[in-house]
């Protein structure tokens, strides 16, 4: 097999829709893998379709066709020899032509495609040209022929097979992208080759490794083939008689590999050959680590579990859901992953599942979570919307399916398939039987194609059929949503009520649930320049997606803090509301394991600069949500939880070792008077969870707008007040600071005077660049904390110490509450 990449020299052009004049007629480089926003802004012909308001002058583009226009050298065919063109990904309806030939159409952005282009290729010029049309008005025609089905946002996405966020989502931007988005390449090779190559692996009980690889064989000829596979100083071959071949190695006393916090993460080299004449025809390498995966579905006095088990090992799953990470996929490099899924791990993560409105995410990323133990639940891409069955969707669907569950057989990070997201429960609660009748919806891909797929070419794995999902019951009799069975979405504190409401359902696992909030100062602030800024300003709003949200944002921190006196607060307060909202939730889900099984946080980041619930925003930087949830997903956590009318201490200890210790119970007043003080001796084994009852008095405040509850214990302390921020007699300036400059940033030690609550600095502010190793800090009177800061400016101390960065949550009320 020899392969020749095409990404140089490539040229663009619009040929048809609502041009710009200074872009009609323009031919512009082009680069592949790549998008035509990326090569207008390269050519300097649009503006950065993120700044202010650039993305509604950018509209133009949903309805204008696109011509890619490459000339290369090649030699022809030669006797006996196959010639494939071949792109990994093409986004999304094109026609492709070589030398004024016809090779084929395509109209699936999850997918490859191959072309045999013997007749049509010569020796010398060649000339390849990729039409796109508008993917808008493809699914718009689509729609029209099989009928419209219900779906949220403006557009018809559920009528193509393209990114469902690249029309826009409630976090997302409408910028429809068209382009050669993977990598295209000519393959020469002859008799055969490997057309696709997926692996099962597994572990016997006594902890033999066993790999399974399952070749496709594309042949060209009637040869002998051998299909050969080695792994750690292992071989093993099998004879091809048709087209598709097995191999199995064995590997005694493997390795196992673990989820992050529960042991290490062994990768194995796989290499795969075929061989036909005594010749290497082809090869395939893969990384491989040995474990089993399995979801505990088996029907308990609470109702149907889902509990990951990993190694025989029940794991509760701290996670998030994952968004591309770009909405132009061409920028995302493995370094940027790298960074992204080195955030999940920092907030002590060990699963992401990719939401179904995405992608099938690149080699990277998964490379990236099998290295670093982050589990994967991988939905298909369906959202939020009902799907045609009728073809041509459904063969595509069945398609980009088969392709990317062998694709993605050998990463050990793959946890689980779901069939995609909140269509089970849309069916259910959203109006869509009313307006379907008798249309297809989707039933079937979730209940029949999917499964059938799963279950023939990668059976290790489990699947579910949707999230949220009951397992194994019709809707017609237990809700999807239903908090007992299986998966929940808990999206009714962010839409109606206060994020309290948590504590008011007890799911067997949570995969969505999440609060919004802006993202950091320099973020927003580098791409929306209103004058003056406010959250109603134009480009403030437009990068804001969700439905009334601002108004969702106001009344969420109001029944707990103080309105804003000005924007720079209106920020904070709505930053600090969305990570105490998310962390309460994510305290009470764990509270509750092994009867809750996991909580995966919408969301861990954006694809571009927008208020959302992200913890990282899309320049990258930590909000405050993501130092909230790296101590809500701490290996040991003590949270105060309401049990039948009583208030008791948990303590979770999500480590392998007994979590023995003296937990100390204080009651003290905002000044540092200790008004009572209690012991308990705490005792949790390991991977579980421990209940302790309070004394009366510690719950018994004199005054309850100027004491507070503390317990501590190893190290780890919960700190609860007895009434909201909003009431509370905080001193408004409970702190004194000192700033020490260091090597590369500075040190900034805070003393409490009074009681300090989620104290904070806000470095970005004063420069992009800068860095801040902790943030929601609670302190008591006489405490001290020192942050570090990493900076490539010498920053003013002045400035670091000011009202605006260093911040707290007693700056947004004035002494005496209200």
């Amino acid at each position: 097999m020899i392969r020749h990449t095409l990404h140089d020299g490539w040229r663009l052009t619009a040929t048809a829709g609502p041009v710009p004049e200074n872009i009609a007629g323009r031919e512009i480089p082009a680069q592949v893998p790549g998008s035509t926003h990326t090569d207008l802004l390269a050519a300097d012909l649009i503006p950065d379709p993120y700044l202010d308001t650039a993305e509604t002058e950018l509209a133009w583009i949903h309805r204008t066709d696109w011509r890619y226009t490459l000339v290369f050298d090649a030699e022809a065919a030669g006797g006996g020899e196959r010639v494939d063109l071949a792109f990994d990904g093409l986004d999304t309806v094109a026609t492709i032509e070589l030398n004024g030939r016809e090779l084929g159409r395509t109209a699936n952005m999850h997918r490859g495609h191959r072309f045999d282009v013997r007749e049509a290729l010569r020796t010398g010029s060649n000339e390849l040209t990729v039409s796109f049309r508008s993917a808008l008005e493809h699914a718009e025609e689509t729609r029209e022929r099989l009928g419209a089905r219900p779906h949220v946002n403006t557009h018809p996405f559920n009528m193509i097979r393209k990114m469902a966020c690249s029309f826009g989502w409630d976090w997302g931007p409408d910028l429809q992208t068209a382009g050669i988005w993977k990598p295209v390449r000519l393959e020469r090779w002859t008799k055969a080759r490997l057309a696709q190559v997926r692996t099962l692996v597994t572990v016997g009980e006594d902890g033999t490794g066993r790999v399974e690889v399952h070749a496709d064989i594309e042949r060209d000829g009637g040869a002998e083939l051998l299909l050969t596979a080695e792994v750690a100083g292992r071989r093993a071959e099998a004879r091809v008689d048709g087209d598709s071949g097995t191999v199995v190695v064995e590997v005694p006393d493997a390795r196992l590999w673990w989820p992050a916090g529960h042991g290490e993460q062994p990768l194995y080299d796989l290499s795969v050959s075929l061989t036909g004449g005594g010749a290497i025809l082809d090869s395939a390498e893969r990384r491989i680590g040995f474990r089993t995966v399995e979801v505990d579905t088996t029907p308990d006095e609470h109702g149907t579990p889902f509990t990951v088990t990993v190694n025989d090992k029940p794991i509760f799953v701290k996670g998030a859901n994952w968004i591309p990470d770009d909405h132009f996929l061409t920028r995302i490099t493995r370094d940027r992953l790298a960074r992204r899924v080195d955030q999940a791990l920092g907030a002590h993560m060990n699963m992401l599942r990719v939401w179904g409105g995405g992608i099938y995410e690149s080699e990277d990323f998964y490379d990236v979570c099998d290295e670093r133990g982050v589990l994967v639940w991988q939905d298909f891409l369906l959202a939020c919307a009902a799907y045609p069955e009728e073809e041509p969707l459904w063969s595509e669907f069945e398609a980009e399916a088969r392709e990317n569950v062998a694709r993605l057989s050998s990463h050990a990070s793959l946890a689980l398939w779901n069939g995609g997201n909140e269509n089970l429960w849309g069916h259910e609660d959203w109006g869509w039987k009313e307006q379907l009748g008798d249309l297809t919806w989707g039933h079937r891909y979730y209940t029949e194609l999917f499964p059938s797929v799963v279950a023939e070419l990668d059976p290790t794995r489990f699947y579910s059929d949707g999230s949220p999902y009951s397992p194994g019951l019709p809707a017609s009799e237990v809700h999807p949503n239903d908090e007992a069975h299986g998966t929940r979405h808990e999206w009714v504190v962010w839409n109606q009520t206060d994020y309290r409401a948590y504590q008011d359902h007890v799911p067997r696992f949570c995969s969505e649930f999440g609060f919004q909030g802006p993202p950091t100062w320099s973020t927003l602030t580098a791409w929306v320049h209103d004058e003056p800024m406010t959250p109603t300003s134009p480009a403030f709003l437009l990068h804001q997606k969700a439905e009334d949200g601002n108004g969702k944002l106001d009344r969420g921190f109001s029944a707990h803090l103080r309105a804003p006196q000005n924007f720079a607060d209106w920020h904070w307060a709505t930053q600090l509301n969305q990570a105490r909202a998310v962390a309460f939730g994510v305290e009470h889900f764990r509270s509750w394991w092994p009867r809750t099984a996991g909580s995966l946080v919408w969301q861990l980041n954006d694809c571009w600069p927008v208020t959302s619930w992200a913890a990282v925003d899309g320049d990258e930087r930590p909000k405050p949500l993501w130092y909230a949830l790296r101590d809500a997903y701490a290996p040991r956590l003590l949270t105060v939880q309401p049990r039948d009318g009583r208030l008791v201490l948990v303590a979770v200890n999500d480590t392998d070792e007994e979590w023995a210790d003296e937990v100390r119970l204080e009651r003290t007043t905002f000044t540092g008077e200790t008004l009572h003080t209690d012991t308990a001796a705490l005792s949790v084994p390991p991977r579980a969870v421990g209940e302790y009852e309070l004394p009366r008095e510690l719950l018994a405040p004199a005054d309850d707008r100027r004491e507070v509850l503390t317990a501590t214990a190893s190290g780890v302390r919960t700190v609860r007040p007895f009434r909201e921020d909003r009431h509370l007699a905080y001193d408004p300036e409970p702190l004194t600071a000192k700033v020490t400059d260091t090597p590369d940033g500075c040190s900034v030690e805070v003393s409490a005077t009074s009681f300090a609550r989620d104290v904070s600095l806000l470095v970005d502010r004063l420069d992009p660049g800068a860095e801040v190793d902790d943030m929601l800090v609670d302190l008591l009177p006489g405490e001290r904390h020192t942050f570090t800061v990493r900076s490539g400016t010498k920053l003013d101390h002045a400035a670091l110490t000011s009202r605006e960065v260093l911040r707290t949550a007693n700056s947004l009320h004035g002494s005496g509450g209200e």
